[in-house]
């Protein structure tokens, strides 16, 4: 009896150190099959023409760092002005998402006023419409009212952000507001706060992790964008980051793929800044604003 229980015991101890190295395995695994388009990228903007067409390995046989240093200064502008172009873009819609989304929130989360919830099913059906199907009626819209290549190119990239368009952060700020609780607003009311005062001393700072959560999707997903930005940019000099590196592709063979594979990764710098900086919040911001199973 006694050889049984230790030989059960030493199997107990045995089990979860090999599950732990089975579980070990699979993590690696699957962090190489993630990450190994991204090494592949970086491997590749170091590699010179010829070789990035005969070597499809990681590491290059022969170091080329001179891609950064063309694709930097490739075009008759500075690749920095994609940069800039793009962080202005970025930032501007953050700021149309956080505002505009957290009004709209507030007003079908705490606000009582006719037909609320026919008007919060309207929004949360335009999440079933892909992007691409808007674009057209967005386009005409949008030129008709003299928008389209004007002096300020970026206005219908920006003014949807800041009418609370993007129906996903508002649902995601209303599911987050629907938990905080409403005694609160009664004991503001009872002290004499009017709606805009509820909303500033009480919901604004109770929802600050669904906000970083709204700010840093918004950031990644515009830097990210390509399609919007492509139709409604035509100037070489209001190109953003994704746009531009369609440039280096040319139909003539003239291909400068080594500098485009450069470029891919400094662009990829600020994304991975962006979300290094807020991870942190990122992950609370996910935990407390209704994403949670």
């Amino acid at each position: 009896m006694v050889a049984v229980t230790s030989t059960a015991r030493r199997q107990g101890v045995r089990r979860p150190g090999g599950r732990q190295a089975l579980r070990l395995v699979v993590l690696v695994v699957i962090v190489a099959v993630v990450l190994y388009p991204l090494l592949w990228m970086v491997g590749t903007s170091v590699k010179s023409q010829q070789e990035i067409v005969s070597n499809i390995g990681l590491l290059p046989q022969r170091f080329t760092p001179g891609n950064y240093t063309e694709g930097w200064s490739n075009f008759d502008l500075s690749f920095g002005r994609f940069f800039l172009n793009s962080a202005m873009v970025s930032l501007l819609t953050v700021v149309g998402n956080a505002v505009s989304c957290l009004l709209a929130a507030y007003a079908f989360a705490r606000l009582r006023f006719r037909l609320r919830g026919i008007w919060f099913a309207v929004m949360i059906g335009t999440l079933l419409l892909p992007g691409h199907v808007l674009i057209v009626p967005q386009y005409i819209l949008f030129r008709s009212l003299g928008l389209v290549g004007g002096d300020w190119p970026y206005l219908p990239l920006l003014i949807p952000q800041f009418l609370a368009t993007e129906a996903f952060f508002v649902f995601l700020m209303v599911q987050f507001m629907r938990g905080i609780p409403r005694e609160l607003d009664e004991a503001a009311k009872i002290d004499g706060a009017s709606p805009y005062g509820t909303f500033r001393h009480v919901i604004l700072p109770l929802s600050r992790p669904a906000l970083v959560t709204t700010a840093i999707f918004s950031f990644i997903w515009t830097w990210n964008d390509f399609f919007r930005q492509l139709v409604f940019l035509s100037n070489l000099e209001d190109y953003t980051v994704p746009v531009a590196l369609t440039l280096f592709i040319d139909s003539t063979g003239q291909s400068a793929v080594g500098p485009m594979f450069a470029m891919s990764v400094l662009s990829l710098l600020p994304v991975f800044l962006f979300f290094l900086a807020f991870q942190r919040m990122l992950v609370e911001g996910i935990n407390t604003s209704g994403l949670k199973g």
